[in-house]
Parts: C-alpha cells; sequence; structure tokens
C-alpha cells in the first residue's frame, strides 16, 4: 500500500467512477476536488490509530440511546480514542462515497464495502450519519459538525488531551450561519487544538456559488472572526499539510482554517462538459456513459505495471 498521496487520490477517484458507472450515479465532482485533501489528513496530518472496525460493514444497530446498548459510530474505521490520538470530523456528509473509497484504498475498510453502499440495512450510506464507516457524528444539516467538533475539542483541552481535532468541510457550509457562530465560539474560548480544512471547489448543486450566494472574501472573513487562516492549492499534498505540521509542537490559541482551492474536474476532464451544473453526475444518454467507460478503461490500462 502506497503511502504517497498523488497516487492515493487517483486511487480515490477512479474507484468512485468505478462506483457512479455502476450505479449510473454519483458525487463524481466530489471525489475529483477532495480526494487529494483527505489522503492528507490520512497521511500525514491526523494521528490515528489502526482501524479498530470490521473490514466488512457492520449492519446499522439503531440510533444511539439508552435503551440500545448495541448502537456505535463509524469512528473506530479512524482508530481507537486515546487522550493523544486525533479526531475526525467529517462534515459535509454528501460526500460519503470519497471517504468510504479512501478508506478503502488505505486498507481500513474492505474492498467489497461499497457492494452494501445505499442498501436497505446498511451503514454505508449514500449520505452518511454517525454510524457510517469513516463518520462520528451525524452532521445533518451542513454546518452543524463544525459546532459539534468544537465542543468535542473543549473537552478535550479540559481534560489535558494532547490529541487534536480535525474537521472537514465544503466550501458551501460557509453559507450557513451557524458555521459563522461556530468559528466566533472557537475563538473566543481559544480553541487552539481544533483544524478546519475546506474544500473550496467554488461549485454546489445550484450552480457556481458566485452566482448562488458568494463566501468570498473568506480568507479575509475567517480572520475577522480569529481563526489562523492558510490559503493553499487543494491538490498539493507538501501544500496542505504545511500548515498542520507547523502546529504540531506548537500550542496555538486560535482554531486553524486551510482553505484548499480545488478544481472540481480534477483528473476527470469529461466532466467540464456538465458545468457549471457539477453536483452529482447522472448519465444522460447512453453515448455519455459510453465515454466515461472509455475513460476509465483508459485509466485502469494507464495503471497497470
Amino acid at each position: 500500500m502506497t503511502t504517497e498521496i498523488a497516487p492515493v487520490a487517483d486511487a480515490v477517484r477512479r474507484r468512485v467512477l468505478e462506483h457512479t458507472l455502476r450505479n449510473n450515479g454519483g458525487y463524481l465532482s466530489q471525489a475529483c476536488s477532495a480526494a487529494d485533501i483527505l489522503a492528507t489528513l490520512y497521511l500525514r496530518v491526523m494521528r490515528l490509530g489502526p482501524s479498530t472496525a470490521p473490514l466488512i460493514p457492520r449492519a446499522f444497530a439503531g440510533v444511539p440511546g439508552r435503551d440500545n446498548p448495541h448502537a456505535f459510530t463509524g469512528a473506530d474505521y479512524n482508530g481507537p480514542r486515546a487522550p493523544d490520538l486525533d479526531r475526525f470530523i467529517f462534515s459535509p456528509v454528501h460526500y460519503a462515497l470519497v471517504l468510504y473509497a479512501l478508506l478503502i484504498e488505505l486498507g481500513r475498510l474492505g474492498a467489497d464495502a461499497l457492494e452494501r453502499f445505499n442498501t436497505d440495512g446498511s451503514t454505508v450510506e449514500l449520505i452518511g450519519a454517525e454510524h457510517s464507516p469513516g463518520h462520528e457524528v451525524t452532521a445533518g444539516s451542513l454546518g452543524q459538525a463544525l459546532s459539534q467538533a468544537g465542543g468535542i475539542a473543549l473537552a478535550r483541552r479540559l481534560r489535558g488531551e494532547s490529541g487534536r481535532v480535525w474537521v472537514f468541510m465544503s466550501d458551501g457550509e460557509f453559507q450557513e450561519g451557524q458555521t459563522w457562530e461556530a468559528f466566533a465560539a472557537l475563538a473566543h474560548h481559544r480553541i487552539g487544538n481544533l483544524g478546519v480544512y475546506i474544500d473550496a471547489n467554488a461549485q454546489q448543486c445550484d450552480g457556481p456559488m458566485t452566482e448562488v450566494m458568494t463566501i468570498e472574501p473568506l480568507a479575509e472573513r475567517l480572520r475577522a472572526f480569529g481563526a489562523e487562516v492558510h490559503e493553499v492549492d487543494g491538490h498539493d499534498g507538501d501544500a496542505l499539510a504545511a500548515p498542520a505540521l507547523a502546529r504540531w509542537d506548537a500550542h496555538p490559541l486560535a482554531p486553524l482554517a486551510v482553505i484548499a482551492r480545488t478544481d472540481p474536474c480534477r483528473g476527470i476532464e469529461l466532466l467540464r462538459e456538465r458545468a457549471p451544473k457539477l453536483h452529482y453526475l447522472r448519465f444522460k444518454t447512453p453515448a455519455e456513459q459510453d465515454a466515461y467507460e472509455d475513460l476509465l478503461e483508459h485509466w485502469q490500462d494507464s495503471a497497470r505495471p
């Protein structure tokens, strides 16, 4: 198994493309934009232990509660909870397919796990929830996960734990008021043990974000809310990792926000024919599907030794 970021990210995109072709639908542009970010988090940034979850995903055991001792979260795919280990909070849960593909590439999830994708009783859900592989919380409406992560980070600091909390977000979540309230609270409470990586791919279900509701200048706005902000190339693993690595042995008093500027068609140029509506890919004609099949076949041929 390679530990280099670019090959892992490319493998994630290829796996998501395969799944999209088999099912005539998938969040493919999210794989294009976010694969490098997520691979960097798992391979270079987060301090995680080995997965403690089964390679074959468990069936849904019901919602958490006092009367349900069998309920679980998908966080154990990210390793055990320990004071010195990090926690990962996955916010844009419609990206779930991308996260599952990454967990498979990293050997944390079984290779056939996607056969259970979006089936009754499965935890490998189309829209991830707290029981889905790699997920610790149910993010619900976009923007809620950051608030939950802030509470976790504050509790960890009060307990004297050295492990940090990392959050992956989409840029569309910055159209939500709750996101800005969360950053205000993080800054006020000096939650420096929390870092946020933002997939700034500038597109959402209704089209370009600049036409729906702009969030720019995002970096300046986040700094005004008290965050330490870095803007980086979201497809450059070294650039993505650098802001986090610089804080490993420090004791910052502000939350970290890494704005990763990304391309929602990275690695799959065919998607540009769909622009500006890239949010979810469902093939419109047999000819279009054939074009993507040809792309996958060429991709697989070039990957063979």
